[in-house]
């Protein structure tokens, strides 16, 4: 026997095949109580430890699921600074939590990768060859270099719907009803508080998530006959507390009026926008609306309190993993699926409904 202990060792000290062990570790609910006992005790006598690389012996999978973004606080960035750093892991936050719990649940560990070090596509690679599936966010790495990794594993698209035309992907897609909630949102500021100049505040390279909140937002005013551009009225550079300050000076030192609202493409500008119009002695909402869309803890806390759509972020990271886990327990060959999470309006201070938690309307059911 060797001086480190194996899956071989545990096998044949617990009378039981490498695959049983290697079942008591990844899904012990699926092993006898009393062979799993059995293993168990045999692995404290020898001090095994399992590792990925053990039960890839076993099963030629690693009880590994992974997770890739990419990381846009990464310290290598220009401009970079603590405080949007922290912001900015507010969403993904929620997103990996969500995805470690239900992972664990089912005997998953989970592997996170947020650095675009190598670029995206480096990153993605690495992951591919270290776990049994991963999701990824959308536009992380062109869809065709996906569809190329899903032939051997499964893969989940986050934030982004399915690519049609003559390059429909065969990817399992998990999205969230962010036209529904834009849309909603924009009809409440224009019929229940009477607001008709509103200013959408995107980012300079739009994501699928960012793309769908505009169109609600076009919707909206459409719908409401109110004028507005075909173009966000600012497009910022990365969506942080800082692009969001940089937005109220623009428009601030522009001749003529602020807008009556300003629609943030994500809480993390919305915030920064409410800390600069608060410098500059704007009040908000006598002088201008300020909403957002995620749903960050953070808007709860801010003064006023945000107004927002909420996002099901935790939802979304338990939903991708218990996808993977579905195609790893048999169902690699069944038609990809394209699922749509629901959002909720949440109207809190910053559009003038008080400074509670606000109301909610949920959408997209």
């Amino acid at each position: 026997m060797s001086s480190v202990p194996t899956v071989y060792d545990v096998a044949n000290r617990s009378g039981v095949s490498i695959a049983t062990v290697s079942r008591v570790y990844r899904n012990p609910d699926s092993v006898r109580a009393q062979t799993r006992e059995r293993v168990l005790a045999a692995a404290r006598e020898l001090g095994y430890v399992p590792s990925g690389n053990a039960r890839g012996l076993a099963s030629r999978t690693t009880g590994v699921l992974g997770l890739c973004f990419p990381d846009y606080s990464d310290p290598d960035a220009e401009d970079a600074d603590a405080e949007d750093d922290d912001a900015a892991m507010l969403y993904s936050d929620q997103i990996i939590r969500g995805m470690e719990r239900t992972a664990r649940r089912h005997g998953y560990a989970l592997l996170i990768a947020a650095s675009l070090k190598g670029g995206p596509e480096s990153l993605v690679a690495k992951v591919a060859g270290r776990v049994d599936g991963f999701a990824v966010m959308a536009r992380t790495v062109p869809t065709e270099e996906l569809e190329v990794i899903s032939r051997r594993q499964p893969v989940v698209m986050l934030a982004g719907p399915r690519e049609g035309g003559d390059h429909l992907d065969h990817l399992d897609h998990l999205e969230v009803a962010n036209s529904d909630g834009q849309r909603e949102l924009t009809r409440h500021l224009i019929e229940d508080h009477g607001l008709r100049r509103l200013a959408y505040i995107g980012s300079a390279e739009e994501s699928p998530d960012v793309e769908a909140r505009f169109r609600g937002f076009l919707e909206a005013c459409t719908a409401a006959d109110v004028e507005t551009a075909d173009e966000p009225v600012l497009r910022m550079p990365m969506m942080r507390q800082a692009d969001g300050a940089d937005a109220v000076d623009a428009l601030a030192d522009r001749d003529g009026p602020l807008p009556e609202a300003l629609v943030f493409a994500n809480d993390q500008m919305a915030v920064g926008a409410l800390h600069a119009l608060q410098r500059r002695g704007l009040r908000v909402p006598e002088d201008v609306v300020v909403t957002g869309v995620d749903g960050i803890p953070l808007g709860r806390l801010v003064r006023p309190t945000l107004t927002t759509v909420r996002q099901p972020m935790l939802r979304l990271g338990e939903q991708a993993a218990e996808l993977l886990v579905q195609r790893l327990g048999g169902a690699p060959d069944k038609e990809p699926v394209s699922l749509m999470l629901p959002v909720t309006v949440v109207r809190r201070g910053s559009c003038g409904c008080g400074e509670a938690e606000g109301s909610g309307t949920q959408l997209g059911q």
